[in-house]
């Protein structure tokens, strides 16, 4: 009797251990909302603002915040644009004299500098707007490991998308991608990632 029962426990355990693994494959553990970017990611670029050339040189001795996106998307850049707000509203005026935050466009069809300024004015002025041509929006991304890609929609009054990634790069005073967090992280996390490279 001893025997059929540790038997059936051990079978039970087995099962449940099986059970769990199978799981584990099918529904694999969220990928954390802040991660260290590789050391290839990055690096410096010149873009066009409403003001003139950008150059993330320029922000040498400042910790900046990067996202790339555009002005008519739907949901996913004023999530983000909104986290950023909310980070840096977290931070205090002596740290956020050391911060700046960049928004690359990559609908320059449709993006003029003027109107980039205008959308990433309504949520922070330490934000600048900066577009440029289609080959060099696409080299650059892919420097970031970043992608997007137009999408048409025949018959909407939009008539195209465009479907991109969605990460906010934090990039150190030395113009290093330290951090790539995702753009529906908790405010608080943008910050504190922040905050580690001030």
């Amino acid at each position: 009797m001893w025997k059929q029962l540790i038997g059936m426990v051990a079978a039970i355990s087995l099962g449940v251990a099986a059970a769990w693994w199978i799981s584990q494959q099918l529904n694999p553990a969220p990928a954390a909302s802040v991660q260290p970017a590789a050391q290839s990611v990055g690096g410096d670029f010149t873009l066009q603002s409403a003001k003139g050339a950008v150059n993330l040189a320029d922000f040498r001795g400042k910790v900046v915040a990067l996202y790339f996106g555009y002005t008519a998307c739907p949901d996913i850049c004023p999530t983000s644009m909104a986290t950023q707000k909310a980070a840096f509203a977290q931070l205090s005026a002596a740290e956020m004299a050391q911060v700046q935050g960049i928004f690359i466009s990559v609908d320059p069809e449709r993006d003029t500098l003027e109107h980039i300024q205008r959308y990433v004015g309504y949520f922070h002025p330490n934000i600048v707007g900066v577009s440029g041509t289609l080959p060099e929006l696409e080299t650059l991304a892919r420097r970031y490991n970043a992608f997007f890609r137009k999408v048409e929609m025949p018959g909407s009054a939009m008539a195209y998308t465009i479907d991109h990634s969605s990460v906010i790069y934090v990039i150190d005073k030395q113009g290093k991608v330290q951090t790539q967090v995702q753009h529906a992280a908790p405010p608080a996390e943008l910050a504190a990632a922040i905050r580690a490279w001030l």
